[in-house]
């Protein structure tokens, strides 16, 4: 079979074992035409792999939609949900954050269009208070939605954030990765939506940020960043098909873009990176073996602007000269 796949002209019709593949199906006589795809097998398979809902029957109407998503729950609820990591079991004492600023009288439409992707950071130092705006508003669980809290939803369910999240499990987690921030010491924190506050993880790598990112080492002066992760296992418990893979990233997206929209309306700037180093940045999360992964990096801090950093525009420079 391996031998067919690589070379289709090696099939022998008087070979038993290729004449039954044929008549099976699973080989075939037919030209097909390659398919339209540009990156490489595993991500094919990861495409495949994730379309299509298996569903033994499509709900023909709300009445029947109903009826099968509530048995769904039911049977899901048979088993308690993956549960926060309580505060309490931290090996390190939790640092509280300052409740969250006022934001200026700024427009949502104005944050949208001011919102930029930067390249070139002044390290400046970030407040605190400021990084207790960011969080909460973008990774927090709301108390202002408490008395919005719909009867119907589950014990455990009802935390609320300013982003969506699939099945409203709050399936992604932050870790903030802190290099200027006043009054709190370099390091790498887990955020706690529940209490609002941080623990400490891990001190900052010997390697600088960029050997972390891609080389991207513009970035080295970030003064503040955040490594967006997904509980994997939260998705699994409601999801057991793999197109919840899929819901992991969109939830990492709609929060990535949250966390720009707030640290914009406080006058930061912004950038964001997908490209990182997954096993230095499991350990550096202490995430190894987990079904906690992270999935994305955004960061935040005082910028010239620049969509591109100064080598790079020498470059440009010189190429143009």
């Amino acid at each position: 079979m391996a031998q067919l796949i690589h070379d289709p002209d090696s099939y022998d019709s008087s070979n038993i074992i290729d004449t039954q593949l044929l008549t099976a199906g699973i080989l075939t006589s037919s030209k097909i035409s390659a398919p339209v795809w540009g990156w490489d097998e595993l991500s094919r398979i990861y495409h495949i792999g994730t379309r299509d809902i298996p569903c033994e029957h499509t709900p023909r109407n709300i009445q029947e939609w109903s009826r099968q998503y509530l048995e769904h729950c039911n049977t899901v609820l048979a088993t308690p949900p993956p549960a926060d990591i309580p505060a309490d079991t931290c090996p390190t004492p939790l640092i509280a954050l300052p409740e969250p600023l006022a934001l200026n009288d700024d427009s949502l439409s104005s944050s949208l269009t001011r919102r930029k992707t930067c390249r070139s950071f002044t390290g400046a130092a970030v407040s605190l208070d400021d990084v207790g705006t960011l969080l909460y508003l973008s990774l927090g669980y709301l108390r202002e939605r408490d008395a919005d809290c719909d009867d119907s939803i589950a014990d455990g369910l009802g935390a609320r954030r300013s982003s969506p999240s699939g099945g409203g499990l709050n399936a992604c987690a932050g870790f903030v990765f802190v290099q200027n921030v006043d009054g709190l010491a370099p390091g790498v924190y887990a955020y706690h939506p529940v209490e609002h506050a941080l623990s400490f993880i891990n001190p900052l790598p010997d390697t600088e940020p960029g050997n972390l990112l891609g080389g991207q080492h513009f970035i080295n002066n970030l003064p503040l960043g955040l490594f967006i992760t997904a509980r994997f296992d939260r998705l699994w418990w409601k999801y057991p098909h793999s197109r919840a893979y899929r819901m992991a990233f969109v939830e990492a997206g709609h929060l990535s873009q949250t966390f720009q929209l707030v640290a914009t309306a406080l006058g930061m700037n912004t950038w964001l990176t997908g490209a990182f180093s997954d096993d230095q940045v499991e350990t550096l999360l202490k995430l190894e073996n987990s079904a906690e992964q992270p999935l994305f990096f955004v960061g935040c801090g005082e910028s010239d602007g620049q969509a591109m950093c100064q080598e790079m525009r020498d470059l440009l420079r010189e190429a143009q000269a």
